[in-house]
């Protein structure tokens, strides 16, 4: 299997069946072996009718219905894990992300690229609602994860199977893959795709997932930097912290001796206990971040979703 693309989906039954069009006919002129799997994340509508449908039909249509609404993270994982693909595609069901543009990602991988991020620079979407706000949360991921892209938040990607079977996801993490795939070593590149409106359905997603993007950052700066070596940055802040405690302490006993200064009358005396207890639990967060940094890359994770259905899956 040469390629395997993954939709999830959610309440997007008016868009299934466009999109296994435009899906057959943009690969129509290669000879890749592929799939597309559809996730159908506790669709409300009759979307897993209709992938089922589309897969009674068609044996390279896969079909995973999830047992309620786990979040589009974790059914893109679900797709991921069932992909047997070289080179797995992740779009969205709502038809914006184009078909057509699939073969350029792969090109681009043929390059010698592991990940291939869209860039959607023609976005069409709501300006203050959807493109401000994400203008400023791919500088600011950016920035933080060392990973220069202009558009983490397009879905349209292409990932070498290798590259995602070293990566886990959890909460809003497939937006980081990546900033994540650059720690196990893979080379990224981006191309500019093609992005269309949105005809059908309606929009799952608002403003209110920035906090949840924001939150999963500071996971993804600590995963990249920290996340086998805990000590490193809980240790390092605990001494320094221990060390303004221990020159407090100092200066409460120079202005007991020198000054006359009571102990019990100098607000230092409690800057210097809160210093060094706030550096002592820094240094013991530190070493039980070492065990469990230990832990879980010594045990088996744990799926985030959980299967009701599968077809073509014999």
């Amino acid at each position: 299997m040469d390629l395997s693309i993954v939709v999830p989906v959610y309440n997007e039954s008016p868009n299934l069946r466009p999109l296994y069009a435009e899906v057959v006919a943009a690969l129509a002129g290669t000879s890749l072996g592929y799939e597309l799997l559809l996730v159908d994340d506790g669709s409300a509508d009759d979307s897993f009718a209709v992938a089922r449908e589309l897969a009674l039909a068609d044996p390279r249509v896969r079909v995973i219905r999830l047992r309620r609404n786990f979040g589009q993270t974790a059914a893109m994982a679900a797709g991921f894990d069932a992909a047997r693909g070289d080179v797995i595609v992740p779009m969205d069901g709502d038809l914006q992300n184009d078909p057509a543009d699939i073969p350029r990602l792969l090109a681009k991988i043929d390059d010698g690229f592991d990940v291939v991020s869209g860039w959607r620079k023609d976005r069409r979407d709501r300006l203050f609602s959807r493109r401000l706000p994400s203008v400023l949360a791919n500088r600011l991921i950016s920035r933080m994860t060392g990973v220069h892209l202009h558009d983490y938040g397009c879905t349209l990607k292409a990932y070498r199977r290798e590259v995602l079977s070293q990566i886990n996801l959890y909460g809003e993490m497939h937006r980081f893959v990546p900033a994540l795939a650059s720690q196990v070593g893979a080379n990224v590149a981006e191309l500019p795709v093609n992005h269309r409106p949105r005809l059908a359905g309606a929009s799952k997603y608002g403003i209110d997932r920035t906090l949840r993007v924001i939150l999963d950052l500071i996971t993804v700066k600590f995963m990249l930097k920290y996340s086998t070596r805990p000590m490193q940055l809980f240790g390092k802040w605990g001494i320094w912290i221990f060390a303004g405690g221990t020159f407090s302490g100092m200066a409460t006993l120079y202005m007991k001796w020198f000054d006359g200064l009571p102990m019990n009358r100098n607000p230092l005396l409690i800057l210097t206990a809160f210093l060094l207890f706030s550096g002592v639990q820094l240094v013991v967060m530190g070493l039980l971040g070492e065990i469990v940094t230990r832990t879980y890359h010594e045990t088996q994770d744990k799926p985030i979703y959980i299967v009701r259905d599968r077809v073509n899956f014999d």
